[in-house]
């Protein structure tokens, strides 16, 4: 068991209407009994007035509840104090809950990391749990959830399974293949079954990212000089998030404005006219717009429709079509000026958002997750072909580790402190 017990506000900044105050760890009933002079029934609201254990001061009328571990939200003893919330008032908790012996303040995601390390919730389910935190669309909110109530958890526990009777299976090969009633060869079947599991873990791998759902599609504004790139950034951001002018080559660096449009994330980038540049300085803003390109998920590209630099990433947008013709070549045609076909490229832009980002239900990969996942997939595909029951055996364990990173049961100690730093002090 932890030896320090953790306390923090767990609600929202004051003032508000209520504050709570999370306390966990093996002195938790113990806070509430110097606080309120006793100890609720387990997970049963109880009214009490708090006072400070020091000076016997009243300090508010406070609900208490406390939840028993391990059956609580990080497995050790909880307790919660939802009290009044004024700065005052939780000030003066707070400051009582210091002076008592063995508790201190929890750090970021601290209460969260004591739940993974107790073993309430897997790695998977504490990033999905960070992602919720941060998330700031619907399709977020939908996503994070899933990950967080255990979706992939799930998914990767019946790889686990699959992969352990496959290994019983090789093992018994190798143990007792003299005793006669176990072949000497490959169990019938075995291959295909890991085939199986390589395509499905393949699947999982080929979905879109789940980084591309949490950080927004990548969506790079490009073309030549004085072509409307800045305003129609600021027109989708709908704020001034980039400067605009009608002097050529205005804008020199990336501007980057996060935004979300009819509730799907983007990562709106606008980059700088290319052309051949006479100085230095826009030479780089240059040289940077083309590197942004090849990194777009998509493009919306401002430039002649001929010339755009990949098609298919490529929107082709005629700009200014209050001061020009219809270029009928083009995908889209509008004006910033006054926001005429606005509207239509908008439809343009989710129709093309829905296969770049994880479909509602499915499981995403990040990062981390994928790379673990391409591991066990690498590692079945050695037992597929491999006809040797020993190296066939050691592919699968190979396998099981690579899935174990997935949810944290071994070799993710390096990240933890990156991942719990994304959670705030109360959770």
């Amino acid at each position: 068991m932890t030896a320090d017990t953790i306390y923090a506000l767990s609600s929202g900044s004051p003032p508000a209407a209520i504050a709570v105050v999370r306390i966990s760890g093996p002195r938790a009933e113990a806070a509430l009994v110097a606080l309120a002079g006793k100890l609720p029934e387990p997970r049963v609201a109880s009214l009490a007035r708090l006072k400070d254990p020091g000076s016997g001061e009243a300090l508010d009328n406070a609900l208490l509840l406390r939840f028993p571990g391990p059956a609580s939200a990080t497995g050790e003893d909880v307790a919660e104090l939802h009290l009044h919330g004024g700065r005052a008032v939780v000030a003066a908790v707070l400051r009582a809950l210091a002076r008592l012996e063995g508790l201190r303040e929890a750090v970021p995601g601290e209460f969260t990391r004591r739940a993974f390390e107790n073993g309430r919730i897997d790695l998977a389910e504490a990033e999905g749990l960070a992602d919720l935190l941060s998330a700031e669309t619907e399709s977020q909110r939908r996503n994070a959830m899933a990950l967080a109530g255990g979706i992939l958890s799930r998914r990767v526990a019946g790889w686990q399974e699959r992969l352990l009777m496959l290994s019983a299976e090789i093992e018994a090969v190798i143990d007792f293949s003299d005793e006669g009633e176990v072949g000497e060869g490959m169990p019938e079947g075995c291959a295909a079954a890991a085939a199986a599991l390589v395509a499905e873990m393949e699947a999982a791998l080929a979905r879109p990212p789940a980084e591309r759902l949490r950080d927004g599609i990548r969506l790079v504004i490009a073309g030549p000089p004085n072509a409307g790139k800045s305003s129609l950034l600021n027109w989708l951001a709908g704020r001034q998030a980039a400067i605009t002018s009608a002097i050529a080559g205005t804008t020199r660096d990336l501007v980057e404005a996060p935004t979300a449009i009819a509730g799907t994330p983007f990562l709106l980038v606008d980059t700088a006219g290319l052309r051949d540049a006479d100085n230095e300085v826009e030479r780089i803003g240059v040289a940077r717009a083309r590197e942004t390109l090849g990194a777009a998920d998509l493009i919306l590209w401002l430039g002649a429709p001929a010339a755009a630099p990949d098609p298919a990433r490529a929107l082709c947008v005629q700009s200014k079509i209050d001061l020009d013709p219809i270029d009928p070549a083009a995908d889209a045609h509008v004006s910033a000026e006054t926001g005429e076909g606005m509207d239509a490229l908008v439809a343009l832009l989710i129709e093309r958002a829905r296969n770049l980002l994880p479909t509602e239900g499915e499981v995403s990969l990040n990062t981390r997750q994928a790379a673990a996942v391409t591991d066990a997939a690498a590692s079945l595909s050695e037992a597929v072909t491999g006809e040797d029951p020993i190296i066939v055996a050691e592919a699968l364990r190979q396998a099981r580790l690579s899935l174990d990173r997935v949810t944290g049961r071994s070799g993710v100690e390096e990240m933890l402190d990156a991942l719990f730093g994304r959670f705030c002090i109360g959770k």
